[in-house]
């Protein structure tokens, strides 16, 4: 098995085995709804893509991150090892007697997945999941926004535009709720209702008018980074738009680093990023750091440290965009580069996922992701419950204010 995770699948919304992945921020936020998170969290964004969650705290590995308060009680492997062996041999369910255990412990974090759902968990950090292609967001007055919408994908041949409001998914109100719901509302809760080929209903308005829609999910393929150069009056940069840690983003990251012109600075916008793998955030982080430290984690109490290798552009001006939607690994890339004081980062307060989960495989092939321990940043500051206060915090349009911080920081043509 594979070591920490801070993987989090928005864990599942506790009700027996049914699970909730909603891997927000991921593939959804900022992705595509229907998706992992719905792309997009905005004020908060989310996108489907990401919902198959993991932030958990596999700092080698992965990181997921859940909305939600801190964990409960911890729940020891043992103990939930023992309780599924114990229902092999009684011929119950294996999973759902190690489901009842994490229950019980209150650690909203810890979870319990049955072999099929654990794979697909595994192919989501891939960058596949299944969704309508889009991402949300908090708009003002807690209404619910589309951010942005995946070409070709069932929501843009629905019409569907960024600046769209989302009143309602599948009957549900989608303003005032937080977007991780309303993106695992988007992706079905539970196994049957998120597979291709299964509808959704929307109510959509714009300009005043007011329109439903159905959508049937597809599986889609999430580019996790995308790089534009853009020239405002005298700020000239290039905006990295990170929507989640799968495999192979640390390098994307990296290599759109690399390709900024002379005289350019860089925004890198991590809202609606959920989180996915620690060590891919570690190999983003590096492309801004001349190596050195980038968070620390404790397994058992045990000390550990994740370092970033040389960088390949350590001078250039940086600006990260930061929301409520950051998650896991996103909020150990940010909190990085504050404390190193690589960055300054604008926007709202993180969401606060910084726990450690460990996975092992049960009796049934069944595997149950524990918490374990908990990140720091590089200063020593708790993620977890708190999140990574931005050096500017905005409320209104955060964008606009980090390009003028850019522009500040000697960012221009």
């Amino acid at each position: 098995m594979p070591g920490p995770s801070m993987f989090h699948p928005q864990r599942r919304a506790r009700r027996g085995a049914a699970l909730t992945l909603v891997f927000a921020g991921v593939l959804a936020t900022g992705a595509a709804a229907g998706s992992w998170s719905s792309q997009g969290q905005e004020g908060r964004k989310a996108s489907e893509a990401r919902t198959a969650p993991r932030t958990a705290a596999r700092p080698a590995d992965r990181a997921v991150a859940d909305p939600g308060a801190g964990a409960g009680g911890p729940v020891d492997h043992a103990e939930v090892e023992a309780a599924a062996a114990q229902a092999v041999e009684d011929g119950r369910s294996a999973t759902e007697a190690a489901a009842e255990v994490v229950d019980r412990s209150g650690d909203r974090w810890s979870a319990v997945y049955s072999a099929r759902e654990y794979e697909g968990l595994e192919r989501a950090l891939d960058g596949a999941y299944v969704g309508v292609g889009l991402s949300a967001r908090r708009g003002s007055g807690g209404r619910t926004e589309v951010d942005s919408v995946r070409p070709g994908s069932p929501a843009a041949r629905a019409g569907l535009l960024p600046g769209d409001r989302l009143r309602t998914v599948d009957g549900a109100v989608a303003d005032d709720r937080p977007v991780t719901d309303v993106v695992a509302l988007l992706r079905g809760d539970t196994t049957a209702l998120s597979a291709p080929g299964t509808p959704v209903r929307i109510e959509v308005e714009r300009a005043g008018r007011s329109w439903a829609r159905t959508l049937y999910r597809e599986r889609l393929v999430t580019e996790s980074v995308t790089a534009e150069h853009f020239v405002r009056g005298e700020v000239a940069a290039v905006r990295i738009k990170v929507g989640s840690f799968t495999r192979g983003t640390g390098e994307r990251v990296r290599a759109a680093a690399a390709a900024a012109r002379p005289g350019e600075g860089i925004l890198l916008d991590l809202r609606g990023n959920s989180g996915g793998l620690v060590r891919e955030a570690v190999t983003a982080a590096s492309a801004f750091l001349d190596g050195g430290l980038v968070a620390t984690y404790d397994v058992h109490g045990s000390q550990r440290s994740l370092e970033a290798r040389p960088g390949v552009v350590t001078a250039l001006p940086l600006v990260v965009l930061v929301d409520d939607g950051t998650m896991s690994a996103a909020e150990l890339l940010a909190g990085a580069l504050q404390d190193r004081g690589r960055a300054v980062v604008v926007g709202s307060r993180t969401f606060g996922k910084g726990s450690v989960q460990m996975p092992s495989r049960l009796a049934d092939g069944s595997v149950a992701e524990l918490t374990v321990g908990h990140y720091r940043t590089p200063a020593g500051r708790a993620v977890d419950g708190q999140g990574i206060a931005p050096d500017l915090l905005v409320h209104g349009d955060a964008e606009e204010r980090a390009r003028t911080v850019l522009s500040g920081l000697g960012g221009g043509s």
